[in-house]
């Protein structure tokens, strides 16, 4: 067993990262140590760490970590190994007004926490935020390695590399782990080999959420072309309502993504949900109607209100042990990074980290998406070629507003995000005075939350 570590969890009050975190940890024989807990809601942290221990004293528990809870975030960075951070910025109110404000002018978002409106004024209210925690990672525990779940990913790393440009940094998201499923799944049915999503070797190339596979193997077979056949198969009535119209809001038919496998001979290699949100309104989100013809689901913040609600509920029952606890793998592979980064194994998967030449024809010094080889302390990205030529122009633009949210930032200047919002692809198809008209709307919707902006 490796000598025990430290992990910082910012986000601590997390009704699912951090209980996904304190599963894994309680399923993993080979790492012990402490987790402290920190959150401005303090109550949601504590009740965390309760339950984090209580886990941690169930038979079935092979780990052995303690919970705690800091009431600063400088506290709980002190020696920190690792440094968690999953937070929702700003509240669920500010998410209903850039989230939704945009349904007023026609503009449906399907996430809403990437792109489009929602991405540019969630990425405003974050960065101010992340400034402060890669500040005080800077002054308190410079050497930790810091694994970011929150959205929007690429700017979420790119504003810690930005503030403090030595951060070992990088940031998690599961969406490809699901096209792998995708993939063993048409390799069954075409060969009726049974394989892992783990056993699915791919090449994922681009940015968060807009992510592309132009290779994919099992063992010696080439998966592209058993992938074409099956898109093209399902390609015009989706994968089943049994499959997605029963995991409202977060199902899909995977419609979109053989559609734009039919455009560019490529994999999308995210949820349907995402990628519409990348791309022009009239392909995939004019109304209503086109959504659930395509087969996927908007989710109302109301939605996410209440599940918030349920989780919290479902935490005091646990406390008061009125419902068992349970003990699940997540599925996700922040364990698995730790432990390969520790020295204790190696390990390949995707991550969202700078662009040092990986992606050749993406700007260099941008947080783009590839593999990376995990190992003692290191995290070394892999070559994965050119972004394939369907996605790049699209590509580059998003990429052009991540840099006029940066100019915002450090101008303190709202008027180079304005320019990201009338470049945005999702809405460039609205009138200037349309355009203006919502961004100024949502503007003073969550005004207590953009201060940092003087101009």
């Amino acid at each position: 067993m490796h000598k025990p570590i430290r992990i910082a969890y910012i986000g601590g009050g997390s009704r699912q990262w951090a209980r996904n975190l304190m599963s894994d940890l309680a399923l993993e024989p080979d790492l012990t140590g402490t987790v402290v807990l920190y959150d401005i809601d303090y109550e949601a942290a504590k009740n965390n760490a309760i339950i984090g221990n209580m886990m941690m004293a169930l038979p079935e528990a092979k780990g052995k970590w303690n919970f705690i809870v800091a009431k600063t975030l400088e506290e709980s960075l002190v020696d920190a190994d690792f440094v968690f951070i999953s937070i929702l910025p700003a509240t669920f109110e500010e998410m209903k007004a850039y989230a939704h404000i945009p349904e007023k002018y026609g503009v449906y978002q399907t996430v809403g926490d990437t792109v489009g409106p929602a991405g540019l004024f969630r990425a405003l209210i974050m960065m101010p935020i992340y400034k402060e925690f890669a500040t005080q990672i800077k002054n308190i525990c410079p050497n930790a390695w810091i694994i970011n779940f929150t959205n929007p990913m690429t700017m979420c790393v790119q504003t810690l590399y930005h503030v403090f440009p030595e951060v070992k940094a990088f940031g998690n998201c599961h969406e490809v782990f699901h096209v792998q499923d995708i993939l063993a799944r048409a390799l069954k049915e075409k060969t009726g080999i049974q394989a892992s999503r783990k056993e699915i070797e791919i090449n994922p190339i681009g940015i968060n959420h807009f992510t592309w596979i132009n290779y994919a193997s099992y063992k010696d077979m080439d998966l592209m072309p058993i992938y074409k056949e099956f898109a093209l198969k399902y390609h015009e009535f989706g994968l089943g309502k049994d499959e997605w119209e029963t995991y409202y809001p977060f199902g899909s038919g995977e419609r979109v993504k053989f559609d734009l496998f039919k455009k560019s001979g490529v994999i999308a290699a995210a949820g349907d949900r995402h990628l519409v949100e990348f791309l022009p309104q009239s392909w995939y989100l004019k109304d209503k109607k086109m959504i659930f013809d395509w087969h996927f689901f908007l989710t109302p913040v109301d939605f996410r209100m209440k599940r918030k609600e349920e989780a919290n509920e479902t935490a005091l029952r646990i406390i008061k042990n009125e419902e068992k606890i349970k003990i699940e793998p997540s599925g996700e592979e922040g364990i698995l990074q730790l432990k390969a980064l520790l020295g204790l194994a190696s390990l390949i998967t995707n991550v969202n980290i700078i662009n040092t030449g990986q992606i050749p024809n993406l700007p260099i010094g941008h947080v783009v998406e590839t593999n990376a080889l995990f190992r003692r302390d290191e995290v070394r990205p892999i070559y994965a070629g050119d972004m394939p030529s369907f996605p790049l122009e699209l590509t580059k633009r998003h990429i052009e507003n991540h840099q006029l949210l940066l100019k915002s930032f450090d101008k303190k200047d709202l008027s180079y995000a304005r320019k990201a919002f009338y470049q945005d692809p999702l809405i460039e198809h609205l009138p200037k005075i349309t355009l203006d008209q919502m961004f100024d709307e949502i503007v003073n919707a969550i005004k207590p939350y953009l201060t940092y902006y003087k101009k």
